[in-house]
């Protein structure tokens, strides 16, 4: 069976000779056989699946990259669950709901997530993948006798089971929404509990504040708890992390256990693997080809679904996913060579007045082979240490003689930021291989980004995660000595995450460059981090931080102040938060290891963290 997907905001037919028509062979065989062909209609392309060979030529021949055809196994039609236009993205299966679990959805982003929970929160009525049709409810339902989804939608269709969703996009939300945010979840309220919740989440102070002034991070914490506060029988919750700070991540994932009712349905689509293993009791992975089809897997327990992902392989699906697995180091990563001896940059201590906020900041230095990771609540002063050291290193200063090149990824992105109007062109200047196939930057980044697609495309007309990505993309392009990066995780899915993360480290150890990483997934940083900065203070006020600490004694007095325990997972060595006052919590923190147990021959199993 073969997936035949056009990107029709890509494809543009009055601009080429159509070339997927006139070259298709199909099209050149037999009279009277097409298979593919321009609508009377829309006058763009529409390919026919069932007369399409898959030889690739269309995709190849198209200027725009609008095309993709994958061949998949022919049993998937059967589970085939909805689908957006004749070629349009296919979804393969839904999350089956559990009652009185958590369910947490895993994947990269374009596989059907989001689709997915739209349908179970009755959002979209799925059409079976036939497009020429509406399905009714009652036809749903018909379709789904005897499978475990049919009385969860018998349920949801006739009324008797009330849905809380929190969406993706929260910028939105003003838009919609008029009004104080006191006077909002006040209103939103039916478990007598918005006072409660907005005190935890650190709402209080805003409370008086119109929705359209309160910043990205409140924002969500307002929408978390507006539906929190709803007498639902299924929560939903797209990306809760989005725009938070570690800390606020951490204590959101303790509120959704403790506040959702024992007896719902509950879905959470995540990308922090930290937060979505703490929260999740069960997990699905979706996966596929972003934008052309999206398949759910089996479900599979939080930690072995998360463990199954990083190595790379469904066993349940005898599925392989990627081709290399991604393990954590398990212990403080040694010095690397050189690391200790030749410093690239090196700063007195500093202060930074801006009137309304202060930093403090310690004297330190960066060297050779290492990344420094930093860590601190937002608005604690983290952007504004890296502004200052981009400046130094701007004003050229130059240590033992030797003028050190940068590459600077602000924290806030938009079209303004680029020098040039189109993606190629933007590639291109940071570097002339990154649209080459086969060249480091394109295979690293550039293609699991999916940026060649839209080479094309000028930046002004992307969305913000394009935009997110194409920074990250021309910022770890170029070539330099140290890489300043502000939040290169914000708005990528766990894919892209790792993709970044693994460059860094490649470029690290292969090249020997340095880093400065700003970041709030504790995994990412765990990964690549060999040293870690803690800022402390008062968010908004004060900031200070002390010189660069070893990746232990850093991630010790940072998970402190959080009064947070991690331990380690024993087969791909990534950090786990361990539950709050569980044996092994006890333990680490009465010795005083929160960043995990270093005590060897020590074996934690999974019942001590119940």
């Amino acid at each position: 069976m073969r997936v035949a997907v056009i990107d029709y905001t890509l494809c543009k037919p009055d601009r080429c000779n159509t070339e997927c028509v006139r070259f298709c062979p199909v099209n050149r065989g037999r009279k009277g056989v097409k298979a593919i062909e321009l609508s009377g209609e829309t006058g763009k392309p529409v390919i026919y699946e069932d007369t399409c060979i898959g030889c690739g030529i269309c995709i190849k021949k198209c200027p725009f990259n609008a095309i993709s055809i994958e061949n998949v196994p022919d049993e998937l039609e059967k589970r085939t669950f909805h689908r957006y236009g004749a070629n349009g993205f296919k979804l393969f299966g839904v999350p089956i709901p559990k009652e009185g679990q958590l369910i947490g959805i895993l994947g990269k982003n374009g596989t059907g997530k989001t689709t997915s929970i739209k349908i179970l929160a009755g959002e979209v009525i799925p059409n079976f993948g036939d497009v020429e049709r509406q399905y009714s409810q009652k036809e749903v339902l018909e379709r789904l006798r005897g499978t475990e989804l049919q009385q969860y939608f018998s349920k949801l269709y006739e009324g008797k089971l009330k849905v809380a969703h929190k969406i993706q996009y929260i910028e939105v939300v003003p838009r919609r929404l008029k009004g104080k945010v006191g006077e909002l979840l006040e209103k939103a309220d039916e478990r007598g509990i918005w006072k409660e919740l907005s005190k935890e989440l650190g709402l209080s102070n805003i409370l008086e504040s119109e929705i359209s002034k309160i910043s990205g991070g409140e924002l969500q914490k307002f929408l978390i708890a507006a539906v929190l506060s709803k007498e639902a029988d299924s929560y939903i919750f797209d990306e809760p992390s989005s725009f938070l700070d570690v800390k606020e991540r951490i204590k959101v994932a303790r509120m959704l256990r403790e506040y959702l009712p024992s007896s719902s349905y509950a879905f959470v689509v995540e990308h922090d693997l930290a937060v979505l293993d703490y929260i999740s009791d069960s997990l699905v992975i979706m996966y596929g080809e972003p934008g052309v089809y999206g398949i759910v897997s089996k479900v599979y327990g939080s930690r072995a679904g998360i463990n199954n992902f990083l190595l790379g392989y469904l066993p349940a699906e005898n599925m392989r996913l990627r081709k290399e697995a991604i393990r954590f180091h398990v212990s403080e990563l040694p010095a690397k060579v050189g690391a200790t001896t030749e410093i690239y940059l090196k700063w007195e201590p500093f202060v930074v007045d801006l009137k309304r906020f202060k930093l403090e900041a310690s004297g330190g230095d960066i060297r050779r082979g290492e990344v420094i990771g930093i860590l601190g609540a937002n608005g604690i002063g983290k952007t504004t240490f890296v502004s200052r050291i981009a400046k130094l290193l701007e004003e050229g200063r130059e240590n033992e003689n030797a003028l050190v090149k940068f590459s600077y990824k602000p924290q806030y992105i938009s079209p303004e930021i680029f020098e040039k109007p189109t993606v190629a062109e933007n590639l291109a200047s940071a570097n002339p291989s990154a649209l080459t196939p086969g060249s480091w930057i394109f295979e690293d980044i550039i293609k699991p980004f999916g940026l060649y697609r839209l080479r094309d495309r000028e930046v002004s007309g992307l969305s913000g995660g394009e935009l997110q990505k194409l920074a990250v993309a021309v910022a770890l392009a170029k070539e330099a000595q140290i890489y300043l990066l502000d939040e290169p995780s914000a708005y990528l899915d766990v894919e892209e995450r790792l993709a970044v993360s693994k460059t860094i480290k490649r470029l690290t150890e292969a090249r020997g460059i340095a880093a400065f990483l700003v970041e709030h997934d504790l995994s990412i940083v765990d990964y690549i981090c060999s040293r870690i900065m803690v800022f402390e203070g008062e968010p908004g006020v004060i900031g200070r931080t002390g010189s660069p600490l070893g990746l232990r004694e850093g991630m010790n007095k940072f998970l402190k102040q959080l009064e947070v325990t991690f331990r380690r997972d024993p087969v791909t060595g990534r950090p786990r938060i361990n539950k709050p006052g569980s044996f092994i919590d006890r333990e680490q923190k009465r010795i005083g290891e929160y960043y995990y147990l270093p005590l060897e021959g020590t074996v934690i199993s999974e019942d001590d963290e119940k």
